[in-house]
């Protein structure tokens, strides 16, 4: 038997909420989690104080399933199975998705980019990879990729850094570990731990909304 992969073009599902004033604004680009849909990370995101202010665009993975138990649509990222295809069909469907709506909104400044549990790693490689100026990412409850070197990490600009004292998922060590490879890169970096579990909690909307905040101005 001889395993092969070939490429192929499929069809992926964002959702987009515009900033509510008329002209150029930053986008707010999202990553939800393992087994959730883009619906998740735009409510997310839609919380922050002042989200009114940005383009928020929720971009959903392109591997969809069934919820087990119901007929909800959720989607996953990647799996270990041809890894490294499927971060480069990623990046070119992300990458698509960013230059679709950077048109449509006459330009937007730059581009934070912000990711939850699976969708921290997807935050990190389209800011690493953007063709966009990036105005920082925001990573709840998910490690820095592996495959990113000091040189990848260094094109990020700011990074909010987040974990839930009680994450069983993101462990204190690998947060450690996370800030440790930033600072070695020179990152300005923000790393908070906050009064919750593996989840966007109120106090995550809180600081999520300060950094947004800082970024505008």
């Amino acid at each position: 038997m001889i395993e092969q992969t070939i490429a192929t073009t499929t069809h992926g599902r964002y959702l987009v909420v515009p900033a509510a004033h008329a002209g150029p604004a930053p986008l707010l680009v999202g990553f939800h989690g393992y087994g959730e849909a883009a619906d998740a990370q735009i409510g997310r995101l839609s919380e922050s104080r002042g989200a009114d202010r940005w383009t928020i665009v929720a971009i959903q993975g392109l591997h969809r399933f069934y919820r087990r138990g119901n007929d909800e649509v959720v989607a996953s990222w990647m799996t270990r199975q041809d890894r490294e295809l499927a971060i480069a069909d990623n990046l070119a469907y992300v990458n698509a998705v960013v230059d679709a709506e950077w048109g449509a909104r006459l330009g937007s400044r730059y581009v934070v980019f912000s990711g939850f549990s699976q969708g921290v790693a997807m935050a990190f490689r389209a800011a690493a990879r953007s063709a966009h100026p990036v105005g920082g990412v925001i990573a709840v409850g998910g490690d820095i990729p592996p495959e990113l070197d000091r040189a990848a990490l260094g094109c990020l600009g700011r990074v909010l850094l987040c974990r839930g004292v009680r994450d069983q998922w993101y462990s204190h060590e690998k947060f450690q570990q996370d800030q440790a490879r930033l600072l070695d890169a020179v990152v300005d970096t923000t790393a908070v731990e906050c009064d919750c579990g593996h989840e966007w909690s109120p106090d995550i909307v809180d600081v999520v909304s300060q950094f947004l905040a800082n970024r505008m101005l």
